[in-house]
């Protein structure tokens, strides 16, 4: 009785139980300042799933197909070799090329857990393997799982080892839809065109807007790879890189005046920790804190801000870390239980707005207080723990401050 108590107090103590997608009525509600960014954006995003959609009918009308069909489904999409490296000019990469590019939307971004390994898109095939053909939509174009900058940094490999002026031009038209689903305030959505529900909200989860921050800071430093964009693309891509470290510096939780980490996900307007699925409440988030804390530390020259909020970070990183915890898995469930002889280090996966506790989420919508509980009553749909924060802490800290040091010149 008492833990439930405690879960019931912990999920009204969260800003909302429900993600709030963004609508013209919400616009309407901000300043008059702030409105005609926002209600243009929001026109141009209709605008792009109607592209999305028309020509995917126009495939059909052409081929006098009697309905569009679904496209196939694969893993995640992920480069299969590493940069500099030959395969990029290879008959198999030509041949993937031609795939990928044949799933760029007409608005220019991809889905994701497309069937790339099928083949390239058949006309009259929908953008995407997320829903079926008259269902609404689903991610027709993401950034969820590495999607749209995965598929544009393998296109920029293999125009730099080919020259392929096809690869150019789909990487340009991923600049522009980049640009295009940046919000006013300078973060990305989940899903553009605009989805609803969760998918309109900042999402960190999945390192969705951490990818492409990446990806436009390393267009800014004029690496390689992408040579063929001119001055003015690539001023583009470095405004929009500051607008989105501004808002993620924006978004820094603070929990008894101190900044702590960031949520999965942040409303779009409020910029306030946001709900996504029911085991995914509005809580700092561990993983992908230590994620993004290991861009911030790779931007060159950092203002007084960014040091704050990565030193904020770290220090929250090194407060929330947990030991003398052993990982089993028995008759195919994971379990873990106190052990005070483990060294290792671990972080939660989700952690209490209020007080940086841990918390363990069900499918069930309850948020528990212990992983044991939770996983007693609920089906595990991924690990609740995680070791990989240690290399940020470790290795990417080390670097960050050896380069603080060399540009302070000291």
């Amino acid at each position: 009785m008492t833990r439930l108590f405690l879960c019931i107090n912990l999920v009204l103590a969260l800003p909302s139980a429900f993600a709030e997608p963004v609508t013209l009525s919400r616009v309407n509600e901000l300043s008059t300042a702030e409105q005609p960014a926002w209600k243009a954006y929001l026109e141009l995003s209709r605008t792009n799933v109607l592209a999305d959609a028309a020509a995917v009918q126009a495939e059909v009308r052409a081929n006098q197909m009697p309905d569009a069909v679904r496209a196939p489904s694969g893993g995640d999409f992920k480069l299969k070799a590493k940069v500099g490296d030959a395969w990029f000019a290879s008959d198999e990469a030509r041949q993937l090329a031609d795939t990928i590019l044949s799933y760029q939307t007409p608005s220019g971004g991809w889905s994701k857990h497309l069937g790339f390994h099928k083949g390239p898109r058949s006309p009259g095939m929908l953008w995407t393997s997320q829903n079926e053909p008259g269902q609404p939509a689903h991610y027709v174009a993401t950034f969820d799982n590495g999607s749209t900058t995965a598929e544009m940094n393998f296109l920029a490999r293999v125009w730099q080892a080919t020259k392929r002026d096809d690869c150019k031009a789909g990487f340009i038209r991923g600049i522009n839809f980049i640009l295009a689903a940046q919000f006013p305030n300078g973060g990305w959505p989940q899903v553009y065109p605009l989805e609803g529900g969760y998918h309109d909200d900042i999402t960190f989860n999945d390192d969705a807007m951490t990818h492409v921050l990446e990806l436009l800071q390393d267009i800014t430093r004029a690496e390689p790879a992408y040579a063929f964009l001119d001055e003015h693309q690539r001023q583009q891509a470095a405004t929009a890189l500051a607008a989105g470290i501004g808002c993620v510096l924006k978004m820094q939780i603070v929990q008894d005046g101190k900044k702590t980490a960031w949520c999965a996900q942040h409303d779009a307007l409020t910029l306030q920790p946001a709900p996504a699925r029911k085991l995914e409440p509005a809580t700092l988030s561990g993983s992908e804190s230590a994620h993004l804390l290991g861009f911030l530390m790779t931007i060159p020259h950092p203002t007084p801000e960014v040091v704050t909020a990565i030193e904020s970070g770290l220090a929250w990183l090194e407060r929330v870390k947990i030991t003398g915890l052993s990982h089993a898995n028995h008759a195919g469930k994971t379990t873990y239980e106190a052990n005070a002889a483990v060294t290792e280090i671990r972080w939660a996966r989700f952690y209490d707005l209020t007080n940086s506790r841990p918390v363990y989420p069900g499918r069930d919508g309850i948020v528990y207080d212990t992983f044991s509980a939770m996983a007693a009553k609920n089906k595990l749909g991924y690990d609740y723990y995680s070791s990989q924060p240690g290399s940020i802490i470790k290795t990417g800290q080390k670097k960050w401050r050896k380069m603080l040091a060399q540009e302070s010149g000291k």
